[in-house]
């Protein structure tokens, strides 16, 4: 029986674009790094994607072709080491996509989460009873045993996220206003996003209908942050696929996209007092 591909970890990411920017530099292709070092065309691919994780001696042989001094392939090997210990998500990873198992393991090592969401209430805010409703509503092909796997990611996912993690999520009306497992179930999600937002290392707004039209209007999407040295990631979900963008013109576009959408939504005592407001009328 296959075993799932574990998602990788931002170090290992980190490791690979370190390395894959290295031999651009040496103004090398990979066959002729393959033919100096004798590590296979697809490993090497592998290995410069973090679909692959290089044993200390393969790190070392491509380190010494790319010139690199000894105390830097030091640094680097220590990388690599750090790269193999596991996470939470490696035990609980398996019957999910590699997709949205590589998306948990980023967000477990992110600094900061920028959210904005036009459907659906952010994964981390949701109830039990909400997710329960909205991961099959969205996807009524998933079994239950699916769907099962996925509700207890997403509260794994909760319980998981540090007290001093900062979350700005920027949800649109609409999400307030879906009936998403019926009214009980949306009066219960509505309270917890008061609550939640009362927190401090959450901000919440809402984009109200008569914003008109703003730039989130083309989809969800998230900003995951990383500490100094690791490139940020703009995640996109979508039916047909997940995306992770980092280069620097999608990082750059989507971040001023982000502060228009906090220009443009409510205020987050001015949410607070939409979302109280609902409840109180329902």
């Amino acid at each position: 029986m296959a075993h799932p591909r574990q998602a990788p970890t931002v170090r290992l990411r980190r490791l690979a674009m370190e390395l894959r920017q290295l031999r651009e530099r040496t103004g090398l292709s990979r066959e002729q790094v393959a033919g100096a070092t004798d590590i296979n065309r697809a490993t090497l691919y592998r290995i410069e994607t973090a679909q692959a994780k290089p044993q200390v001696r393969t790190l070392r042989a491509l380190l010494s072709v790319y010139g690199v001094p000894a105390t830097r392939q030091d640094e680097l090997v220590a990388i690599l080491k750090l790269a193999k210990e596991e996470s939470w998500l490696q035990g609980t990873s398996e019957g999910l996509p590699d997709q949205y198992a590589t998306y948990i393991g980023f967000e477990h090592e992110a600094q900061e989460l920028l959210n904005y969401e036009s459907s659906f209430v952010p994964g981390l805010l949701q109830t039990e009873a909400y997710a329960r409703a909205a991961i099959p509503g969205s996807d009524p092909e998933l079994p239950p045993d699916e769907v099962e796997k996925r509700v207890v990611a997403r509260m794994t996912r909760q319980a998981q996220r540090g007290p001093s993690l900062p979350l700005w999520a920027i949800i649109d009306e609409a999400v307030l206003h879906r009936q998403v497992g019926g009214p009980k179930v949306m009066r219960q999600q509505v309270e917890r996003l008061v609550n939640d937002s009362e927190q401090p290392q959450v901000t919440l707004q809402v984009m109200p209908y008569n914003a008109g039209v703003h730039p989130g209007m083309h989809g969800s999407f998230v900003i995951l942050r990383f500490s100094e040295g690791v490139h940020d990631v703009v995640y996109i979900e979508t039916s047909a696929a997940d995306l992770f963008l980092d280069s620097e013109k999608a990082l750059q576009r989507y971040n001023l996209i982000f502060e228009r959408l906090q220009a443009t939504a409510a205020s987050p005592t001015e949410s607070r007092d939409m979302m109280a407001s609902l409840i109180r009328n329902t």
